[in-house]
């Protein structure tokens, strides 16, 4: 109890209420985008974990959104300096150099870079709570199952550019059509183990030793 006390107030007031607005303004704006099955992202799920676990100050959430994304957004980050330099490496986030995309959006979308950021510092104040992982595993399996089962394949339909396809890419691994070198079921499977084993348990792995541990 007394380690709850103590961290019951860890965290400033201006950086929950800058992190809520921009929360605010971004899910009107990618719900009317792009409709509500986008928050299914693993990113978008992420994002909105967070805002709670800062108001609440739950080092159980923003471990669970650590291990989830800070892996996969690291590759973000690396790309988008590289693509600013000329020299992509993924090639994943080109679409924040298109001028044909308006500027607020990708202004949105920057969130990817400093969403990272935000949860490392989160679990350096808060402390890593181990539970995360098995908090994450169960949340992101949920969003695949949803998406294996309920969402389109891509690649998206003329007449809705914007419409997510192959969220969390449960058909392939990108968005032009669904990958053919395997059964759609078979593929699903692999990627229900892959990304644990080579991601989020890595993850886990890595901030259990290097942070605090939460009681």
């Amino acid at each position: 109890m007394r380690r709850s006390r103590q961290s019951s107030a860890v965290l400033p007031l201006w950086a929950k209420l800058a992190y809520t607005a921009f929360v605010a303004v971004l899910v009107p704006h990618y719900w009317q985008a792009y409709g509500p099955t986008n928050f299914l992202y693993f990113c978008d799920i992420a994002l909105l974990m967070t805002c709670v676990a800062m108001w609440t100050e739950s080092a159980l959430l923003a471990s669970a959104c650590a291990v989830g994304i800070l892996l996969p957004q690291l590759l973000w980050m690396i790309d988008f300096v590289a693509t600013a330099m000329g020299m992509p490496v993924t090639g994943m986030t080109g679409y924040m150099f298109q001028d044909a995309i308006p500027l607020f959006a990708r202004f949105l979308s920057f969130f990817h870079f400093w969403l990272p950021i935000v949860l490392l510092w989160l679990v350096l104040r808060l402390g890593y709570d181990r539970r995360g992982l098995w908090l994450w595993w169960v949340v992101a399996w949920a969003a695949m199952w949803v998406s294996y089962l309920f969402l389109p394949m891509p690649p998206a339909p003329v007449h809705e550019p914007g419409l997510p396809v192959n969220v969390n890419y449960v058909f392939g691994i990108n968005d032009r059509g669904p990958q053919t070198w395997m059964p759609k079921a078979a593929f699903f499977a692999l990627m229900l183990a892959a990304l644990p084993a080579v991601i989020w348990v890595p993850t886990h792995m890595v901030l259990a030793r290097a942070v605090r541990l939460r009681d």
